[in-house]
């Protein structure tokens, strides 16, 4: 048997209503449940991200900002030596490097690095500038900038229009470890005018060749290109 709820009558199976206070008669083993609607959104919040332009504006600005600010402490308040031209140039080496990734990523990979060797080279044209000494970056700086410069427009080429794989990479890095290292021995022993020959530079040549060596069998050989892969999970 079933009561009311609001008056407590006994009530037959078959009434729908209360026959002394018509409250409906409900069976709460056939409660017609409806979801209620979620207080909380569907989709998540996302935050729009900024702008390449946007981007752009904030890096030179800040870049600008640091520049004139040192320029005028240089100007006004520190003024024994240009020491704000350090400053400047490193601001402006920071900003070509940005060129590529946030003003202009059409930019080709071989202007950018060329763009950076230009930056550098200003960059150790300013600090010559303020030790008054142009010997060690007419002998020293800027040909170790050129060949840096060089080396990694070579690195570009291989990679983009060789081979891109794993273990290709590793023989582009090896390579330009060594050469880079013997340049480097060559020039410093020009600019100090000590005899031609390699040192420690023949050290690092040594180790990079055993590598490069490994490498290409590696690459020559399938079998073990494939089981090396597996070793190293890629």
């Amino acid at each position: 048997m079933s009561y009311c709820v609001h008056c407590g009558v006994e009530l037959d199976p078959s009434l729908r209503k209360c026959p002394m206070c018509n409250t409906i008669v409900l069976d709460p083993n056939n409660i017609p449940w409806s979801e209620a609607s979620s207080p909380y959104p569907d989709r998540r919040g996302k935050v729009e991200p900024a702008r390449r332009k946007d981007a752009a504006i904030f890096v030179s600005v800040l870049l600008l900002t640091i520049s004139i600010t040192c320029g005028l402490l240089n100007r006004l308040v520190f003024s024994r030596n240009l020491w704000s031209l350090l400053v400047i140039g490193f601001c402006l080496v920071v900003w070509v490097i940005c060129i590529p990734f946030i003003f202009y990523r059409k930019l080709s990979p071989y202007l950018a690095v060329f763009l950076d060797g230009l930056a550098v080279s200003f960059y150790l044209y300013l600090i010559s500038r303020l030790t008054g000494s142009t010997d060690w970056l007419r002998y020293l700086g800027l040909p170790i900038t050129a060949l840096f410069t060089f080396l990694f427009e070579l690195f570009m080429l291989f990679t983009l229009k060789v081979n891109r794989s794993f273990f290709s990479v590793t023989l582009y890095i090896f390579s330009l470890i060594s050469l880079s290292c013997i340049g480097i021995e060559l020039l410093c022993r020009n600019f100090l005018e000590d005899p031609m020959r390699l040192t420690w530079s023949a050290i690092v040549l040594t180790v990079c060749v055993v590598f490069i060596i490994a490498i290409v069998t590696i690459l020559l050989l399938p079998r073990v290109r494939e089981e090396a892969r597996r070793r190293l999970h890629f």
